[in-house]
């Protein structure tokens, strides 16, 4: 009774949440940054290493191994002909971060850190999970055209409560962690996402950009990291606010293209739900911390009953924000090969810079923050692992034991009746 007690308690909390998010209104308020998201800092780029010449050729290297787009030794050229600081800032904001040093040695090869859970066997060839979820009638991804086109879906029934359950579940785990639950805009002004370190300018990219007639210039969110570092924007904390942890539920969005047979179904798609921690703390405390999101990623998989492997990211894997990223790739019985999770990274002071996020230090100092962000759950991929590795020889779906005071007391989901749906092709009109 207990045990149902604060499942329904918390349950009426998270309801409310999405409430309030459907509102445009922030559950837990961020005082320090209650300004609007348009009104962004100047960047404040490290100009002492960048721009000092005995440093140009690690940054080269550096580049190169990440295989980024920026060009350091365009950022000096500027510097010699005087150009203007906004010509300068273009430049500057192409440079990736820094690489942790234990990384240079991977090369171009991810490095298994460790092996957790234990591998599943059946004594029955297992299924795929648009097999199992499409035989059990808990899933549509065909003729979705006249609602969002290709690379969607739709959970039905079932499969629907158990999307909810993972997000009850990871909430929960992650409230007892000291995060601060928060809810987050998916609409944000492009230039925050920018400065989060996606790239928006090349000929293809994963943004989806709104058309200029909604107002400024604005794209969907692909994660709810940019919505937070973007609230976080101009933010003045103080030693005892550190380190800062927040979790978000959002939806997001992602422009992102495949032809790759291992990414077939929902393992890839345009938008998808996913629970996401950041955590600003102070610079000494990140690489700490990165070891910590990696652990409650691990703790959170291993729980539900999941094999998979820990990966720390070769440089060309990290992006430009991240200073070292670890990846968990779960193993997935029905394709019978890893796919990926989650990751986590320690982007150091690469966003706080962008953004103006700062602290007080001890000496009353102010200093750059330390940000990370990781993966607690992402809906699509963690169904694959979870409905592959939880299979029967009859084709059902076992509730995973930490899962199941989030599913009203079902423990195994079964082929459901639910009324026919009809499908509408899109015909395009001829002129």
């Amino acid at each position: 009774m207990k045990t149902r007690n604060l499942t329904m308690n918390f349950g009426k909390r998270l309801i409310g949440i999405y409430r309030y998010r459907s509102l445009g209104t922030n559950v837990k308020s961020l005082t320090t940054t209650s300004r609007v998201f348009s009104e962004l800092p100047q960047p404040e780029y490290d100009i002492n290493y960048l721009c000092n010449v005995s440093n140009k050729e690690i940054i080269s290297e550096n580049i190169n191994r990440r295989k980024g787009i920026g060009n350091i030794n365009k950022v000096h050229e500027l510097l010699s002909n005087s150009a203007s600081k906004d010509l300068l800032n273009v430049e500057l904001e192409k440079i990736p971060n820094k690489t942790d040093p234990t990384v240079l040695q991977y090369g171009n090869e991810a490095h298994v850190l460790n092996t957790c859970g234990s591998m599943p066997s059946f004594n029955f060839k297992p299924k795929e999970f648009e097999d199992i979820a499409k035989n059990l009638k808990l899933i549509r991804t065909e003729n979705l055209g006249n609602l969002s086109g290709s690379r969607s879906y739709m959970l039905l029934g079932h499969l629907a409560d158990l999307e909810e359950a993972l997000i009850f579940y990871t909430i929960h785990e992650l409230i007892n962690r000291n995060f601060q639950l928060i809810s987050v805009p998916d609409i944000l002004p492009t230039a925050v996402i920018e400065r989060c370190g996606m790239i928006i300018g090349n000929e293809r990219t994963q943004v989806y950009s709104l058309d200029h007639v909604h107002g400024p210039d604005l794209s969907l969110s692909g994660t709810a990291e940019m919505s937070i570092a973007g609230k976080l924007a101009r933010a003045r904390l103080s030693l005892d606010q550190l380190p800062l942890k927040y979790a978000a539920v959002s939806r997001c969005y992602r422009a992102e293209a495949s032809s790759i047979s291992e990414e077939r179904g929902i393992y890839r798609v345009h938008q998808f739900t996913k629970v996401e921690m950041f955590i600003c703390c102070q610079p000494h405390q990140s690489c700490d911390i990165l070891n910590e999101l990696k652990s409650i990623e691990e703790d959170l998989f291993i729980n539900l009953g999941l094999h998979f492997k820990v990966l720390d990211m070769p440089p060309h894997e990290l992006g430009a924000p991240a200073y070292r990223k670890f990846d968990i790739e779960g193993w997935m019985p029905g394709r019978q090969q890893f796919g990926e999770l989650s990751s986590c990274s320690n982007c150091t002071d690469y966003q706080s810079r962008r953004l103006d996020i700062k602290y007080e230090t001890e000496r009353n100092e102010l200093e750059h923050v330390h940000t990370l962000n990781g993966t607690a759950c992402a809906i699509p991929r963690m169904l694959i692992a979870l409905c592959e590795t939880h299979q029967t020889k009859d084709g059902d779906i076992r509730v995973p034991e930490k899962l199941l005071a989030y599913m009203r007391g079902k423990t195994i989901i079964q082929k459901q009746r639910l009324a026919g749906m009809r499908y509408v092709k899109h015909k395009p009109k001829i002129n």
